[in-house]
């Protein structure tokens, strides 16, 4: 097997010269540079990568805690997360935490000791634990997608990188209301979580804005899971005056939302209007296509590690919160026409984010979630989940 010393022979260098393009730690002139790399090549030289990390005390590895991993969502940001690791020549190592506190706080530490030179987590909804082992042993850690609050008189302890979840929610509702709705049902995620508090926040911002009056009744947890919006969403159609559009704050929670509304025979939009918080790849193949909130996946992974290396080149560093802007994705299921009504482009033009394209349209295919003959926008509105018929819902 070659060493170093057969690369450095080759290339007719020192072995320092070979180490220091290996490990990036002192500046080479670049034919020397290429030189090393063409003995490399030709020998098939292979690092010890132990025995660096012996030396320098790092192992140029990160580990990326996550939950859900198969949710389209953390898997676009994991997709982020890996090619920016190994843009920057860290290698991955991968632990879900099932969102339980406990075993979140053992995955981490299992992570931690296989000496990986920082962490990026997305913490549960109760990580006392997680942060108290983080702090104690000082690791170098960035918190992805959900925020963990700071006390007032106090410094943060962890970077964090998340989107904006409150004004992108608060859209939703004002966009539902600009239609004429006046009960807007809103599926929110799990408690305790950072992203379920600031969606709350923004519905009720939104109510606020369409001058409409918080109803707490409209409010249900789907526990950020399929199953549990599908029970959320029969509890919302059960009340005696539902509501009669729906923002559901998360793309496993719409799933489940369609098919307790499927269950009930309605259709979207003609019965009952449906946006949703998080883009999927298969929203626009829903007839009607779903109105989303898409969020920046990819950019939040990468971004987490962009901070991270930034944190391990400067320990010193105060700690600092992230947040990346998330795009209004105009579609059909909110009872608008096919083609993007001006409201959408104001979205755009007000730096919300890209309006729904025309191009996305031509992807339309049926769904055994909606009815793909359900009325459009301008159709007389049936009784949606309700008793009485003073009741109907006043959209447009």
């Amino acid at each position: 097997m070659p060493t170093m010393a057969d690369v450095a022979r080759s290339a007719g260098v020192s072995v320092a010269t070979v180490s220091h393009v290996l490990n990036g730690t002192r500046p080479v002139l670049p034919q020397t540079r290429q030189a090393v790399l063409d003995a490399i090549d030709e020998l098939g030289y292979t690092p010890n990568t132990l025995a660096r990390s012996l030396v320098t005390s790092r192992t140029r590895s990160i580990g990326l805690a996550v939950s859900a991993i198969s949710n389209p969502y953390f898997t676009e940001i994991l997709q982020g997360v890996e090619a920016a690791a190994l843009q920057e020549g860290y290698s991955l190592l991968i632990a879900d935490p099932h969102d339980d506190p406990a075993h979140e706080r053992r995955v981490v530490q299992l992570l931690h000791e296989r000496r990986v030179d920082g962490l990026i987590v997305a913490p549960s909804a109760r990580p006392d634990d997680l942060v108290a082992y983080l702090t104690r042993h000082a690791v170098p850690t960035v918190l992805l997608d959900r925020a963990v609050p700071t006390p007032p008189d106090a410094a943060p302890r962890f970077d964090q990188v998340c989107a904006e979840n409150a004004e992108p929610t608060a859209r939703l509702v004002t966009h539902l209301a600009g239609l004429g709705h006046r009960r807007i049902g809103l599926i929110a995620g799990l408690p305790g979580l950072s992203t379920t508090r600031e969606r709350i926040s923004g519905y009720r911002d939104g109510l606020a804005a369409a001058a409409l009056p918080y109803d707490e009744r409209l409010v249900v947890h789907g526990d950020s899971a399929t199953g549990g919006a599908e029970r959320a969403t029969a509890d919302l159609l059960s009340l005696a005056a539902a509501p009669t559009a729906l923002v559901s704050a998360n793309n496993a929670m719409t799933i489940g939302a369609l098919r307790a509304l499927r269950s009930r025979g309605l259709a979207v939009p003609g019965d009952i209007a449906l946006c949703c918080f998080d883009d999927f790849a298969w929203a626009d193949l829903f007839s009607p296509r779903l109105t989303a909130i898409a969020q920046p996946s990819r950019e939040l992974g990468a971004t987490a590690v962009r901070v991270l290396l930034e944190r391990l080149a400067r320990p010193e560093r105060p700690a600092r919160t992230v947040r990346l802007p998330c795009s209004f994705v105009h579609r059909t299921s909110c009872g608008c026409p096919e083609e993007a009504g001006p409201e959408a482009a104001g979205f755009a033009e007000a730096g919300f984010g890209e309006a729904g394209s025309a191009e996305a349209g031509s992807a339309e295919a049926g769904s055994a979630e909606l009815r793909p003959d359900a009325p459009g926008p301008d159709a007389p509105r049936p009784e949606a989940a309700r008793p009485k018929a003073s009741q109907k819902g006043t959209v447009a």
